[in-house]
């Protein structure tokens, strides 16, 4: 089973929307970065993102974070605020970019990464092969063939001496050494001594491990608090983690007991009391108590995030509320996560943002 970092640092420079699950690996890392290809960057005419007085539309649209959102139409990179409006005109020297994450977004130019900070300057100029949003204060970056941290001001913090580099979370880092996995503190000392074949990282006190080929979990001491035991396991989240056993996945609690059985194709894990499940071919929800919300007749389902959830039936994406109700009618070719009001959806080639009533982001003029 893939380990989380291929989520956090592999990732980038995947255009990732909506309606991709990866059986074994969800993508959770808030920043996907946008990138121009070259044919679109030898466009040298001045576009406009959007026509005034209009719905405001994009080749890309990332999810909102922090207040802004990440934008691309033609060869032009922007971040609009929450009213639609441009708030940072991306150099153009720069081939793509995140959102943000603590102040910062991720830039890359001519393959390699740096930082910009939210006035559009670019402090850490690009100079990483690999690098990941901060976390906690601290990112992961690899100048060479090792990964290290930094801090926000680029200054290292942790020099590169790990195989691989995770995000900090719960004061922990899940670090590769050698073969082996460990956690690091913020002062890069060793916690927890490598040796787990893999590793999630921390969530409710608890780390999902690799050992002998099965999975358990130990704490932030580094004590087997659950033993090794699951094909697949993921995070804690809202005291329940998706755990594989064979085919199926099930959910524990934080004491390792079977909350829910395992009985699904696949799962997601729990957001507002809502964990979206593959039964047959159809998805639907379970509540914490393992009883089926909302019957299993969707193609596609994804986790519920400011009171709904994005599901596909047929060709079209729509949302519902908790109960199973149509919110926003099936009518997008795509459609995102709700994010700080908004929800980036595709129709045709182009995506826009609508919001809980349904209504579509107005453009104003943003880049001449």
């Amino acid at each position: 089973m893939p380990s989380f970092f291929y989520a956090t640092i592999l990732a980038l420079g995947v255009g990732f929307l909506a309606g991709c699950r990866s059986p074994e690996n969800l993508l959770d890392a808030a920043a996907f970065l946008y990138e121009v290809s070259p044919a679109e960057n030898s466009m040298t005419e001045p576009q406009m993102l959007a026509q005034s007085d209009a719905d405001l539309f994009f080749d890309q649209a990332a999810d909102f974070s922090e207040g802004l959102a990440m934008v691309r139409q033609g060869d032009r990179l922007a971040f609009i605020d929450l009213t639609g409006n441009l708030a940072i005109a991306v150099d153009p020297n720069m081939d793509g970019a995140s959102g943000f994450a603590e102040d910062m977004a991720l830039v890359q130019a001519g393959g390699v990464y740096g930082y910009m900070n939210r006035a559009g300057e670019i402090p850490i100029p690009p100079q990483y092969p690999s690098a990941a949003p901060f976390t906690q204060g601290l990112a992961a970056i690899r100048p060479g063939t090792r990964y290290g941290y930094i801090n926000s001001a680029g200054d290292l913090v942790i020099e590169p001496q790990f195989t691989l580099a995770g995000p900090f979370a719960e004061g922990l880092a899940a670090v590769k050494v050698g073969d082996r996995y460990g956690f690091i503190a913020p002062t890069g000392k060793l916690v927890i001594d490598p040796q787990f074949e893999d590793a999630w990282q921390m969530s409710q006190g608890r780390a999902a491990v690799r050992q002998g080929g099965r999975w358990g979990y130990i704490d932030a001491g580094g004590r087997l608090v659950i033993e090794p035991q699951f094909d697949g396991a993921f995070r804690f989240v809202d005291g329940r983690a998706r755990v594989r056993q064979g085919g199926d996945w099930g959910f524990i609690d934080l004491q390792g007991e079977l909350a829910i059985a395992p009985r699904f194709g696949f799962a997601s894990d729990f957001a507002e009391e809502r964990a979206a499940v593959l039964v047959g071919a159809k998805w639907g929800y379970v509540d914490p108590a393992g009883e089926m919300a909302i019957a299993p007749q969707f193609d596609y389902a994804a986790d519920f995030s400011e009171g709904l959830a994005a599901v596909k039936q047929g060709n079209l994406y729509g949302y519902i509320d908790p109960a199973g109700t149509w919110a926003i009618a099936p009518q997008f070719d795509n459609a995102a996560a709700f994010s700080e009001g908004w929800a980036s959806v595709k129709i045709g080639n182009q995506w826009r943002y609508v919001n809980r009533s349904g209504q579509f982001l107005k453009a104003s003029p943003l880049l001449r």
